[in-house]
């Protein structure tokens, strides 16, 4: 049962990866295919704010990296466009305020990394004009911009490319995304931004020590720029042991990271990848690299958006405070989005 709060809250999801699910069937089918398989659960999880990753996977780099990226940029806009009743593509706090007035779901796309523009810093305008407001420089390996965590041990920061990287987005107004991104370049990205930047989908590496996750000092690093970090749900980043990884655990890293970042510094940012990886699985399309996780593993409940209520009713029992909880699931980054995108 959805709690009160829950349904009169604004619910905001800052990573879920179903442009990789809905992209892989044929373009006429885009938009049907995320009404029937995708929509239901964005509404029956109360989603108000859809952050909508551009990932591309292995078996398109490096050589279909561009023009991947920009088939999935389509794919956003032709999805939006055929369920122009239910979703909006926005652009700019105004968009995002119209949308969620109307009461559809307000829809933001951003970049996983950028192999498909690597070290040309010039075609992050171009995506802009498509449509791109927030965007990460790395993934798991290393990028001509930067190291991604798998890579942690190079110790290494951005590159030249990557500090241009980063100019060009704070002058464009797209937000800077530092999950994934290696640690000593999370640092150097603080040490060098003049906007608040985001962690799109990161827990806290004080509960779980995973390259993938924030330490307390990175954590209170994001919130001193006046950013969030939305905590990532995905089981293996929350606990080392599957019997751990439960929606308990989920509620500790995202009490842990309100009490260093601060209640105002904190959202959600699930990764459903059990779900995506279920729509990608053959016949029906290629494999997904997984990069040595069990994409199976999910808290149990969580395992789709259509979850989320969980995660307020979980935070609620604890006795967070009402007006807490709404900032979690939903106010502080709709804030957040509406000041970097103004």
């Amino acid at each position: 049962m959805t709690t009160p709060l829950h349904r009169r809250a604004v619910v905001a999801d800052t990573h879920n990866d179903l442009l990789m699910a809905v992209s892989a069937r044929p373009p006429e089918q885009w938009a049907s295919f995320f009404r029937e398989r995708w929509l239901p659960q964005l509404v029956e999880g109360g989603v108000n704010l859809q952050v909508l990753p551009v990932f591309i996977d292995d078996q398109y780099l490096p050589e279909g990296a561009l023009r991947q990226t920009l088939r999935m940029i389509e794919c956003a806009h032709v999805l939006a466009e055929g369920n122009a009743e239910h979703v909006r593509i926005c652009l700019d706090a105004s968009d995002i305020d119209q949308a969620l007035e109307a009461g559809r779901i307000a829809l933001v796309i951003a970049l996983e990394s950028m192999p498909g523009l690597d070290a040309s810093v010039e075609l992050i305008s171009t995506v802009h004009r498509l449509g791109v407001r927030i965007a990460s420089i790395a993934h798991w390996g290393r990028t001509p911009l930067a190291d991604g965590s798998g890579e942690d041990a190079t110790g290494s920061g951005l590159t030249s490319h990557g500090v241009a990287a980063l100019r060009e987005m704070e002058r464009l107004g797209v937000v800077f995304d530092i999950s994934h991104l290696g640690a000593s370049g999370v640092e150097h990205v603080l040490e060098l931004a003049t906007q608040p930047v985001m962690a799109t989908h990161s827990s806290a590496r004080a509960l779980r020590d995973h390259h993938r996750n924030l330490t307390d000092d990175q954590l209170r690093g994001v919130a001193a720029t006046g950013g969030v970090v939305c905590v990532n749900f995905f089981a293996p980043f929350l606990a080392e042991r599957e019997e751990d990884r439960t929606l308990d655990r989920l509620l500790d890293h995202i009490e842990h990271v309100a009490e260093v970042a601060g209640v105002d510094h904190v959202g959600l940012g699930p990764d459903f990848i059990r779900e995506v990886v279920a729509d990608l699985t053959p016949p029906c399309c290629e494999d997904v690299n997984t990069r040595g996780v069990d994409p199976r593993s999910a808290v149990p409940g969580l395992e789709g958006p259509a979850g989320l209520p969980m995660v307020t009713e979980g935070l609620l029992g604890r006795g967070v405070p009402e007006k807490d909880v709404e900032k979690i699931i939903g106010a502080n980054v709709r804030r957040f989005l509406g000041e970097r995108l103004a």
